[in-house]
């Protein structure tokens, strides 16, 4: 399998008929923001229900945690409650950890943010579950240190008509913030998978699908 399409969405896309958009043809997989920060009441309202759209409609999914982290401690509890809210679901594609430009992640050096994905990827990995850093093209190149994030698969972020110089190999491309689908009544995120993963994580039993 290469170059699989998929879509991510949040509660922002509302209301999802996961039948329709399996029966389009144009998505494979599907990635949910299961929520952000370290709150429980944070918790994606829609993820659950999405989750179980896309298990009805036959749609593999992932999740990804969009964080506020400014240390290890939060970066920390922010594992532990996205933990709470994956906890058992399957899920054939990974749980990916959103480092983004709000105002408390900005203002931290670029050792503090490298420290932060490594926090919250190490406690997501030993878990059991295979996990990542989405970012912009941008934000891997300047904000972060890339050297340091081997270990780890990336998602990355770049609206252009391909993916540009990016400083570490990427298993997926989210190549546009402005798709339109049939199912989502809304501008949605979509994606290019480049790596088989619900045959990876299958097979290293992860993610709860061993």
């Amino acid at each position: 399998m290469a170059n699989e399409k998929g879509c991510d969405v949040s509660r922002w896309q509302g209301t999802i008929d996961w039948q329709q958009v399996k029966n389009s043809g144009e998505v494979s997989f599907v990635i949910l923001r299961a929520g952000l920060g370290r709150s429980s009441s944070e918790i994606d309202p829609t993820f659950d229900t999405n989750y179980a759209g896309c298990q009805a409609a036959g749609l593999p999914v992932g999740a990804y945690w969009y964080s506020y982290a400014t240390d290890a401690a939060s970066a920390q509890a922010e594992a532990q409650t996205c933990l709470a809210a994956i906890r058992g679901k399957k899920l054939e594609y990974p749980v990916w950890f959103d480092q983004e430009y709000n105002p408390a992640t900005k203002n931290m050096t670029v050792q503090q943010r490298t420290d932060v994905v490594k926090t919250f990827c190490n406690a997501l990995e030993k878990a059991g579950y295979y996990t990542g850093l989405y970012c912009s093209r941008n934000w891997l190149t300047n904000d972060v240190d890339s050297s340091q994030l081997k270990a780890y698969d990336i998602w990355v972020a770049s609206y252009t008509k391909t993916p540009g110089t990016v400083p570490l190999p990427y298993g997926m491309w989210q190549y546009s913030s402005t798709g339109r689908l049939p199912g989502i009544g809304s501008n949605v995120d979509l994606d290019i998978a480049y790596k088989d993963y619900p045959a990876i994580i299958r097979r290293a039993g992860l993610n709860q699908l061993g």
